[in-house]
């Protein structure tokens, strides 16, 4: 009994840090936000610029932009790339929003910056965005006499309806001026340079304005669709966020400090690649890399090879492979996961290398 009782005190206080410290003012306002983006935002617009003959300075941006709006797992991901490839598009595009979706979405950086730190979450989505795209230029260009004959006639995807009376400029204004207010509120709710009191004037003239444009602007089946969309991602992303933050803090118990300290607690070529190779193999739900993130820095880890990690785990996983192997194909696959594992250990290594240059 003495053996279980300071590993269940070290999960519930984690659970009790994590829901005091980082719920009411980050994770709440994101999934709001992440709703907005999933149920409001003119997805079919963007899949249209993403077919193998769209300018890549086009269909890259449109493609790491859509991947940012959805709040995804490495598996969930899958039938959604699987989905826009049928659509038409190209290899390149199709990949780096396979890879942005799971690496750099809202709920996931406005995390990593409130549990672990901004300059790890300001790293965390330059560098995604780089290697989403970097890496599917790569796929698409080794690759491009055999993409021809895979998708030789790919239909346009569906043109978007829009309500008869209402023009398309008033539902992108509405969504623009709702998603603004949001994201407004998520900022002043979690930062930590703003008094209570300002603060507190701050969030009530937000809400107001955002229940304005919710009452008096929205239309209903707008809001349902948001209220649903947030609804869902909650329900199946925070039980398992707190069975994570839970684990976690039990590993932390258990886990001898030494034991990461000696094998990432440095900025080698191996304790980077050793932090990348857990991270493509492993696989947590989304978001639940943050709360192992900050577990292995409390014991050790070195923040080159934490920037390493938190850039792989997230983009594939060992189910992810097997699935993937059979969307794309094994040879394409072989070089999707070695690109994963050298940019993200070469991150980890260069990110390391410069905070000890700073010192």
């Amino acid at each position: 009994m003495d053996f279980f009782i300071p590993i269940l005190r070290g999960g519930l206080d984690a659970l009790e840090d994590y829901i005091l410290a980082h719920t009411a003012t980050c994770l709440v306002p994101a999934f709001f936000i992440a709703g907005a983006m999933s149920a409001l935002f003119p997805k079919d617009k963007i899949l249209r610029y993403l077919g193998e003959k769209t300018k890549a300075y086009i269909s890259y941006p449109i493609s790491v932009i859509a991947g940012l709006f959805l709040a995804v797992c490495s598996c969930t991901v899958l039938p959604l790339f699987a989905g826009i490839r049928e659509r038409g598009a190209g290899l390149g595009p199709a990949v780096a929003f396979l890879y942005t979706a799971p690496a750099t979405n809202i709920l996931a950086i406005i995390y990593t910056g409130s549990l672990i730190g901004a300059d790890l979450a300001l790293a965390r989505i330059i560098l995604s965005v780089s290697f989403a795209s970097i890496i599917g230029m790569i796929l698409a260009s080794s690759f491009k006499g055999e993409e021809k004959k895979i998708l030789p006639n790919a239909p346009d995807p569906p043109v978007s309806t829009v309500l008869p009376d209402e023009g398309e400029d008033a539902q992108s204004y509405r969504f623009w001026a709702f998603f603004l207010i949001l994201v407004a509120i998520l900022l002043v709710g979690a930062s930590s340079l703003i008094g209570w009191t300002v603060k507190g004037i701050a969030l009530s003239v937000l809400i107001a304005a955002l229940l304005g444009i919710i009452f008096f602007w929205m239309p209903r089946e707008d809001t349902k669709l948001w209220l649903s969309e947030t609804y869902s991602f909650a329900k199946k992303i925070v039980p398992l966020l707190l069975v994570g933050v839970f684990v976690a803090g039990i590993l932390k118990v258990v886990i001898p400090e030494k034991f990461i300290s000696t094998y990432v607690g440095g900025n080698q070529v191996s304790s980077n690649l050793l932090a990348v190779l857990f991270g493509v193999f492993m696989y947590f739900p989304t978001l639940v890399e943050v709360p192992m993130a900050r577990m292995f820095l409390d014991l050790g880890m070195g923040r080159g090879p934490l920037l390493a990690y938190l850039l792989a785990d997230p983009v594939i996983s060992l189910p992810s492979i097997l699935v993937i192997s059979r969307l794309i194909g094994p040879k394409r696959l072989l070089v999707y996961v070695s690109l994963i594992i050298f940019f993200c250990t070469a991150a980890g290594l260069i990110y390391g290398g410069f905070l000890n240059f700073i010192k």
